[in-house]
């Protein structure tokens, strides 16, 4: 494999685009209202962008089963084929050749535009190049495969344009390369006003098929302007939940909540119903090669309404929950949250999931660095919840049933979301954190704060299981000894409540 990457990309650095200075890079997404011709000619892009896609896996793929196979053989490495390169060049000089030769590709590459194959080679390069990175250990995250084709029922619809004509026509109008004139859903007049008055230019628009409708996602650099914090001397700690999803308590000792809507929960008797009706129709079986039944699309699309509305209900609800935050607070303590564990609780997988905390987190990050702010994320270990916000003692156990801490130093006693925002708040106090930058350059936004104190990082005591036969019969078992209340030594002072 160390010949195939070093035949790719993969070692070379891609060149990202740098804003201007005074610019930044923001994305727009506007809802398309699509007459049936466009609909026609956006499938017929994405189609083309996965086909793309699916022949420079097959070209590259083919070059390494030859190869192996040549390995069997014998055959020495000079005498073996040569690897072939997945830099987007190469896939681009390999494609051109390939599309007046290739019988499938001759009879209709030239109804859609150049972008359409251009996305899909470009999203294969990338693929490669991700691999590359992960064989060798430079990629964060589980190790990732080779590359595979990509589905027509289940392949993302989506193509990208980068070059060609681009522009908004008008409010309500946006033109592409090959696509021409599209209706917008929405009103995108603050979009032109901007481009009119010099201060924003499109650099890319991807259109995608998501949530049953089609976007256009338009990637713009903007003149950076800064609205500062309403309060830039306050911090606020952040504590999130699943009864309630926000409990924010601030540096001057207010306690704000915002309720979960459970938008899932909600809505899972229409699921129940539509999820019944489904498998009550007739449909696909890639087995047999069975086709749905008209009624069971019918069926499966009523469904998918159903999850379309959770999803931008609770879009919706997350966007105006964070917007005020960053707005009002100078300095926003979270928690780095180990949702990936979570959700493993099978009993809250599912409200976990609803809430979303990463979503959450993510715009709160952009958000914070719009409007000049810090954005402190406290360790993972920090025991935010056990800990006295008045006198700093933190409790050996606090379980997830009881919801009032009750400090046993000095019989304090508070809602366990609260106290856990309190201490988030003392520890951007603590370290001096609050401030919304200078001269309009908001500087670092995101500041990790390691664990005040130097405990083990174990959650819980391994227990053995019943029946193992581990202890032999009538030995006596330890005695476990409950760890005591001990005072956390911060260095810093707490908030005083």
């Amino acid at each position: 494999m160390s010949g195939a990457e070093s035949a790719g990309s993969g070692k070379e650095k891609r060149r990202r685009f740098e804003a201007r200075p005074g610019f930044h890079v923001v994305g727009h997404r506007l809802a398309l209202d699509p007459n049936a011709s466009v609909l026609r000619a956006l499938a017929s892009h994405c189609g083309a962008a996965r086909v793309a896609y699916n022949w420079a896996v097959r070209h590259v793929l083919a070059s390494w089963s030859q190869r192996a196979a040549e390995e069997t053989y014998g055959i020495c490495e000079a005498e073996r084929v040569p690897w072939r390169s997945w830099s987007l060049p190469s896939l681009r000089k390999a494609f051109n050749e390939a599309k007046h030769t290739d019988p499938f590709l001759r009879q209709w590459w030239a109804q859609n535009s150049k972008e359409a194959y251009n996305t899909g080679l470009a999203n294969a390069a990338a693929a490669f190049d991700n691999y590359a990175r992960s064989r060798r250990g430079e990629r964060k995250g589980v190790a990732m495969g080779r590359p595979r084709l990509k589905s027509k029922r289940k392949a993302r619809l989506a193509c990208r344009f980068t070059t060609g004509t681009i522009r908004l026509d008008d409010r309500r109008h946006i033109v592409l390369p090959r696509l021409g004139r599209i209706r917008l859903h929405e009103n995108a007049q603050p979009l032109v006003d901007a481009i009119s008055a010099g201060g924003m230019r499109i650099l890319s628009v991807t259109v995608r098929f998501e949530r049953g409708r089609w976007f256009a996602v338009l990637q713009t650099e903007e003149r950076r302007t800064i609205t500062p914090a309403t309060r830039p001397g306050t911090a606020v700690g952040i504590d999130l939940g699943v009864k309630t999803l926000l409990v924010m308590a601030d540096s001057t000792g207010k306690v704000r909540e915002v309720a979960n809507p459970k938008h899932y929960d909600q809505a899972l008797t229409q699921l129940r119903k539509a999820s019944r009706t489904v498998s009550r129709r007739r449909g696909p079986d890639r087995r047999t090669g069975q086709a749905p039944s008209r009624r069971w699309e019918k069926a499966d699309a009523v469904r998918n309404r159903v999850h379309h509305r959770v999803a931008n209900l609770r879009e919706n609800h997350l966007h105006q929950a964070t917007a005020h935050i960053p707005a009002e607070y100078g300095t926003v303590v979270v928690e780095d949250l180990n949702v990936k564990g979570m959700v493993r609780n099978r009993r809250l997988s599912r409200r976990i999931s609803d809430a979303a905390f990463g979503e959450l987190r993510r715009q709160l990050t952009y958000k914070t660095q719009r409007h000049g702010g810090r954005l402190i994320v406290a360790d993972r270990w920090m025991p935010s919840s056990k800990t006295c916000s008045r006198c700093g003692v933190v409790k050996a156990k606090l379980p997830l049933g009881m919801r009032v801490f009750e400090c046993d130093a000095c019989g304090f006693a508070l809602d366990r979301d609260a106290n856990a925002g309190h201490n988030l708040a003392a520890l951007a106090v603590a370290n001096r954190e609050t401030g919304t930058g200078v001269a309009g350059d908001p500087g670092p936004t995101l500041a990790v704060v390691p664990k005040p104190r130097g405990a083990e990082q174990k959650t819980r005591t391994t227990r053995t299981r019943k029946g193992t036969g581990t202890r032999a019969a009538g030995a006596t078992p330890r005695q476990r000894t409950e760890t005591r209340d001990r005072r956390q030594d911060t260095g810093h002072e707490q908030l005083v409540l």
